[in-house]
């Protein structure tokens, strides 16, 4: 692990980065000696990329694979491809991803692209390609969601990411600013960010076995625009923090994270429910979404900004209208804290409480990782191409928890958490 002397507050860029890097990889990841690293970036991140790469091979790893990605170069698909390939995606490189984790690889993704970068596209071609890549995706995203294997998301500034952050000021400035958030919620600046992590870890754990042993049968939200009500699959189980994969190593999945989380039953969400904050999907904006839903099914979608490919995210296929994820975050998190609208989810879901349209994870029921698909159905969890997460946390939002028998109980006021663990 690295070692710094420099206080928190006189750490050059060049030192938090390096910081970053090694949280991400011995904290986050949890990399193990002989174990191979497939890594995801933006072109704009390679400077992470590469110091990531630096601590990987440090912890041991037998292999490093970093696969960029180019903004620029996906623009031109859209302004100059033909339009039959809208519905193609790489699947051999997605069969390649799948097969490296089958074989014990690690995945860690950098995440910090241009949240608007596709927002003046043909909103048709765009759902058609992300369906197109969550179709050749879906084995590997598979083993991600039974954490079968060890993976965490960190965050990379990019100057267009900056730009729709901190759209007042000059770019260098942006970036700067953007940077500093991230070391700030991610607890690079703190005197000992490994050991910041391990307390803040300990802590979600206390809350999710909280939630374990209460076994609520459904969730009541109430707020501005939302009335809703959420039953939790059969079984369900709350995680927060690490997890031990399915390959024996801890991992923190998100680097930040501020929530716990489970499964929902698919089909027992109820009522209306409107988002708190933008939505950035595949590089466009989705803004003031409301649904209803009837019996875990969304029968009635709107948004104020992006609403065709709102329909046709919900519209990828059946799963995608139903819920497969619930997470309380308080609102007193350092995300929401910070004042900011990262139009990242990575962020942005971590600022205020969450539900998830499409694929559940099946480690959110008691042994799900065990269970073959019709099982995993039957106890409620569902199955989808996506997995979308979005905000519907506020400090207006009240939750109880509702038990078997009916009876409520205050679990979040004010969208602060009512009990104490």
């Amino acid at each position: 692990m690295t070692q710094t002397a420099t206080a928190p507050e006189a750490r050059t860029q060049a030192e938090n980065l390096d910081l970053l890097a090694d949280v991400a990889v011995n904290v986050g990841l949890g990399l193990r000696p002989g174990q191979e690293l497939v890594m995801t970036s933006s072109l704009d991140s390679v400077t992470l990329a590469r110091r990531i790469t630096e601590h990987a091979y440090r912890a041991g790893a037998s292999l490093v694979t970093t696969l960029f990605n180019d903004e620029e170069s996906a623009l031109l698909r859209y302004r100059h491809a033909p339009d039959a390939s809208f519905d193609y995606a790489a699947k051999w490189l997605y069969d390649g991803m799948a097969a490296a984790f089958k074989s014990g690889a690690a995945r860690l993704a950098i995440a910090g692209t241009n949240p608007a970068l596709l927002s003046s596209e043909d909103p048709y071609k765009v759902g058609r390609a992300n369906r197109a890549v969550s179709q050749a995706y879906r084995p590997a995203l598979n083993l991600i969601t039974r954490h079968e294997i060890n993976w965490t998301i960190v965050a990379g500034a990019t100057p267009a990411w900056a730009a729709a952050v901190f759209p007042d000021n000059a770019p260098d400035e942006a970036l700067t600013k953007l940077w500093e958030a991230i070391f700030t919620t991610t607890r690079i600046r703190t005197a000992d960010p490994v050991s910041a992590w391990q307390t803040h870890d300990a802590e979600l754990q206390k809350h999710a076995a909280f939630m374990n042993a209460k076994r609520y049968y459904a969730l009541h939200y109430r707020g501005p625009g939302t009335d809703f009500r959420l039953g939790l699959a059969d079984d369900h189980e709350w995680l927060g923090g690490g997890t031990t994969a399915g390959n024996g190593v801890y991992c923190i999945p998100n680097m930040p994270t501020e929530e716990i989380f489970s499964a929902p039953h698919k089909d027992r969400a109820d009522g209306t429910v409107t988002a708190t904050k933008p939505l950035s999907h595949q590089g466009t904006m989705i803004e003031g979404i409301q649904v209803r839903f009837e019996n875990g099914r969304i029968v009635d979608a709107h948004a104020t900004r992006g609403q065709e490919v709102l329909e046709k995210l919900i519209d990828t296929d059946e799963g995608a209208r139903r819920l497969g994820e619930v997470a309380l975050v308080p609102h007193s998190s350092p995300i929401a804290q910070s004042g900011l609208v990262f139009f990242n989810t990575l962020f942005d879901e971590n600022a205020a409480s969450h539900i998830a349209l499409g694929q559940s994870y099946s480690s959110c029921l008691r042994d799900g990782d065990k269970l073959p698909a019709e099982e995993l159905a039957a106890r409620g969890a569902n199955d989808s191409l996506i997995h979308v997460d979005w905000m519907i946390g506020s400090a207006e939002l009240d939750i109880d928890g509702i038990a078997a028998s009916g009876a409520a109980e205050p679990l979040m006021r004010g969208g602060e958490w009512a009990v104490t663990v």
